[in-house]
């Protein structure tokens, strides 16, 4: 197979393995075609108004001053007089899309849903706004809009300020919930004097939903400790009892108002959220009003075993906790309109106030809305598989339902509410697990689907580096391999069998992809089976033992990293373990200078996945000393380097530049931190400057020598730079530590080489990238070849965890991109912090390109070996998801997946850019044959 060929088919098999994992874990919840529930009984309120104070924390709310008083006595005096309290769990992912989805709509969406946008919906769903007979919204225009289109009918009106406004760099961010609350007074201001207006206004099942962004901005901005966070928490609180006390004056304290006060996620101390931490699931709810239970005293110890009650100083007044798609029940029961219909939330009833019947009625409407979806959800299973291969939810069945729904009512004719009520959550809990069941369905199928194409893939490259880059000979004239028109026709027959099972489930164009692409790819194992018996004829010549030993440290290694992802501190110990390499291998007592700095440069590094997370603790004193620390090595470099490679002049005027532009952008952090320190704005000159170094970061190298060592050090200058405007603590000083490294990986390597006489000494600074492989001298792979490999894998995921990220959307922390913009743009912003954490990549693929080009082999062939690495990996990440139980760990397995294989297909797209990178000068554009496609 063709090298670009094998690169575009790597490329993709890696995309589907990439995105079958949202096929199998993230697919859309949704199903359409249910009747809608109404509870039959009148209603206790006539209208209810929704505050969500997003980003707003649990404790933030609750605990109280060192004074002993809260910091929202308004709240604080509804919870322990007049309305019920309790703390609402927010699912992962922690983000406002899906935390509203689930307060309004009360389902959970599908993760991926978090990157299809925030204005508009990826799928149609219900909601309480909906159902209502008007809703009026108020608030950010990334939430707003998404309610509004999916609703049926003109009814769900939006007034939103303008996108600018969500500014963290903004004098004072809580004016966006001061605009909230003014835009309502007004609007029921003006009502007073408009007969239409305040006829609708009058009527029942109204809703108005304040979206409150003060807190959420403030808290990116400044951490949630920080005085704006607690004084727009107090801002929100006074809002809150200014604004009941127009509505009840508006409608003449009639009693038929009932309030909701709730978030949409909470936040971490160092300003993000996202990830399943206790401070950004724990979210407050308080309701009160019409239909809403005053204040309990509880009768006995409350089952709450966290604590929080005491820390609050709330022990004496009954909390009741309900998960965050329980409210929109809640919400529907209050007004009397239907619940959404594909609501998954239970009806939370130590929330009403009403008579024993309601709370029945309303959890059997609860109950049936639920087996609706259920019913639903069974049929379409049912119709997309073959009779004989249906397997039924055994725990409600057609009989168990009739007999659950008649006893249901049995028993609330006779007035045996609470009995009826129990019967209801036995259902609702039944049919979840039900929905459940048929939403994962296929889920075992596929993920064998997937599997076998992975085990075959990865069987496919290790036979291709056997074959192709390894010391086997084939005997002349033995046929080795399966007679290609036999395993030709069988592959046939295989796919057509799957595609008619395919056609006959009516299964999606995905599974096709999933279940067909194994059928290629174990044909062309099958083809090169031959190369196992020339592997097992070469046995008895080869080093048995040795490789045994390589392939055990390989496997400990793999496992290491692996371990890595849940506990970044192995990463210490693996830096640990080769910087004893020089020693182990003899090579420190023929060059004890270079092993001595290799040691150094291990144990520096290895500080590194010990720092705390990336955004807990912002010190731009760091980033200075990070930019003089990368100036020192580069002037240290330019010196040693005159005498053994001397610069051209333009060379060297273009290294002096990049040095100043260093400076710059070390400084550039420091007058942003203070700008923004002083409420003065994100200053336009800094924005100038880090675009520009963003946009020529990739350009500029190719303006430089193409040398090795001259072009790594334009590299590594250009990226820098950007890294510096990127960085807000001290893991801006670990792209200097790592070109420190790998300088040292790269000379250690010539040394290796020559340690093992495969190579004579040649100096490394008259080596050219651009210049001609002799392919005479491309030699085949050696055991060591492996070890090199897992170096580079090793280093990539250091280059991912030492700058302190986790395997967590949590641990990327906004402030890291203020140089660059502070609007509120998810997009632009991911991408930027996309880019941070790729810079380190870059780095190190680039030190890989050079090792490939000092060590005399293709890039293929190293590349292969990394493949392979990278593959076990992301296999032994997907064989962890099928072992766990809890969602959570599920989840955490998976983002580990799909880190692993984004890494695998930014390395082979990087591959590519890195041989530009290195190999191409914009001075001197010649055609030049290249090892490298």
């Amino acid at each position: 197979m063709r090298v670009v060929t094998f690169f575009l088919v790597g490329l993709a098999v890696h995309v589907v393995f990439f995105l079958s994992i949202f096929d199998i874990y993230f697919t859309s919840p949704l199903v359409h075609g249910m009747t809608p529930q109404k509870v039959s009984l009148a209603p206790p309120a006539s209208r209810i108004v929704l505050l969500v104070a997003d980003g707003l924390r649990a404790d933030s709310l609750f605990s109280l001053l060192p004074n002993g008083s809260s910091r929202a006595p308004y709240l604080r005096s509804v919870m322990e007089d007049r309305g019920t309290w309790g703390v609402s769990h927010t699912h992962v992912p922690t983000e406002s899309r899906p935390g509203h989805v689930a307060l309004i709509a009360g389902f959970y969406e599908d993760v991926s849903a978090v990157a299809k946008g925030w204005k508009e919906n990826p799928v149609e769903f219900d909601s309480v706004f909906n159902e209502s007979r008007h809703t009026w919204s108020w608030g950010s225009p990334d939430i707003l809009p998404m309610f509004a289109k999916g609703a049926s009918g003109d009814h769900v009106y939006t007034h939103t300020y303008p996108a600018v406004e969500e500014d963290f760099a903004s004098t004072d961010a809580s004016r966006l919930d001061t605009w909230v609350f003014t835009q309502v007074k007004a609007f029921f201001q003006s009502a007073r004097s408009n007969s239409s207006l305040r006829d609708i206004l009058q009527e029942d099942q109204n809703v108005f939903f304040l979206h409150l962004l003060g807190i959420d901005t403030n808290g990116h901005a400044h951490r949630p400790q920080s005085r704006e966070y607690q004084e727009n928490i107090g801002l929100v609180d006074s809002g809150v009892e200014e604004l009941v006390s127009v509505i009840e004056d508006f409608y003449h304290h009639d009693g038929r108002t009932a309030y909701v006060f709730t978030s949409d996620h909470g936040m971490t101390n160092w300003g993000s959220h996202g990830a399943g931490h206790a401070s950004e699931t724990l979210t407050p709810l308080v309701a009160w009003g019409a239909g809403v239970q005053v204040a309990q005293r509880p009768l006995e110890p409350q089952q709450y075993t966290d604590g929080y009650q005491q820390d609050w100083h709330l022990e004496k007044f009954r909390r009741v906790d309900v998960n965050q798609a329980d409210i929109a029940p809640l919400m529907a029961s209050l007004i009397g309109v239907p619940f959404p219909l594909n609501s998954v939330g239970m009806l939370p009833l130590l929330y009403l106030d009403n008579s024993g019947r309601f709370k029945a009625e309303s959890m059997y409407t609860n109950a049936m809305q639920m087996l609706e979806q259920f019913k639903v959800k069974m049929a379409q299973r049912k119709e997309t598989t073959l009779s004989f291969l249906f397997t039924p939810f055994q725990q409600l069945s057609e009989t168990h339902q009739v007999e659950l729904i008649r006893q249901i009512k049995i028993l609330i004719q006779l007035e045996k509410y609470e009995d009826a009520i129990t019967l209801c959550k036995s259902m609702i809990t039944e049919a979840l697990e039900g929905l459940v069941y048929y939403h994962t369905y296929d889920r075992f199928f596929l993920g064998c689907s997937v599997v076998l194409g992975f085990v075959g893939w990865t069987s496919y490259v290790v036979l291709l580096i056997l074959k192709t880059h390894a010391s086997l000979r084939r005997p002349p004239g033995l046929a080795n391999m399966i007679p290609s028109q036999t395993l030709t026709r069988l592959c046939v027959c295989v796919t057509v069998v799957i595609s008619v099972f395919l056609v006959i489930q009516k299964s999606p164009l995905t599974y096709y992809i999933y279940c067909l692409l194994p059928v290629p790819i174990w044909y062309s194992v099958f083809r090169e089976s031959g190369t196992l018996k020339d592997l097992v004829r070469s046995a008895p010549s080869l080093p048995l033992w040795k490789c045994l030993g390589y392939f055990l440290l390989i496997a400990f290694g793999i496992e290491l990293l692996v371990v890595s992802f849940f506990h970044r501190a192995m990463l210490t110990v693996g830096l640990a373990a080769l910087s004893l390499w020089p020693i182990l291998t003899g090579i420190y007592s023929q060059a004890k200078f270079r092993a001595v700095s290799w040691t150094l440069g291990c144990v520096c590094l290895s500080t590194f996945p010990l720092m705390p997370v990336v955004g807990r603790e912002a010190n731009v004193h760091f980033v200075t000393c990070a930019g003089v620390l990368t100036l020192f090595t580069s002037a240290c470099y330019l010196w040693s380097a005159r005498r053994r490679a001397p610069l051209h002049l333009g060379d060297k005027q273009q290294f002096y530049a990049q040095m100043l532009h260093v400076a710059v952008c070390a400084y550039v952090p420091t007058l942003t931190h203070s700008s923004l320190e002083q409420k003065q704005g994100l200053p336009l000159i800094n924005q100038v400057i880090s675009w520009t170094t963003l946009a020529s970061s990739m350009v500029v190298p190719l303006l430089s020598s193409t040398r090795l060592f001259h072009r790594l050090l334009s590299v590594f200058l250009s990226l820098s730079a950007t890294f510096l405007l990127l960085s807000t603590g001290s893991e801006a000083l670990f792209p200097p530590m790592l070109s420190w490294l790998m300088f040292v990986w790269i000379n250690m390597e010539q040394e290796a080489m020559q340690a093992q006489g495969t190579s004579s000494r040649q100096e490394l600074s008259t080596m050219d990238f651009a210049d001609n492989i002799d392919i005479t001298r491309i030699r085949q792979l050696k055991l060591d070849d492996i070890r090199r490999s897992y170096f580079f894998v090793f280093f990539i995921i250091t280059a991912f965890f030492g700058t302190g990220n986790i395997a967590s959307i949590n641990s990327f922390d906004p402030a890291s991109v203020y140089c660059f913009l502070t609007v509120f743009n998810p997009f632009i912003m991911g991408g930027l912090m996309m880019w941070k954490v790729i810079i380190p990549f870059v780095i190190v693929m680039c030190t890989f390109e050079t090792i490939q080009v000092t060590t005399q082999l293709s890039s293929r062939s190293l590349f292969l070996i990394v493949l392979v690495i990278s593959d076990l990996m992301a296999l032994h990440f997907f064989f962890l998801v099928q072992d766990y139980g809890s969602w959570l760990d599920i989840g955490t397995s998976i983002s580990h997946y799909v880190i692993v294989m984004s890494m695998t297909i930014f390395l082979m797209l990087l591959s590519v850019a890195t041989h530009i990178l290195t190999s191409c000068r914009l001075t001197a554009w010649r055609r030049r044959k290249s090892h490298f496609p």
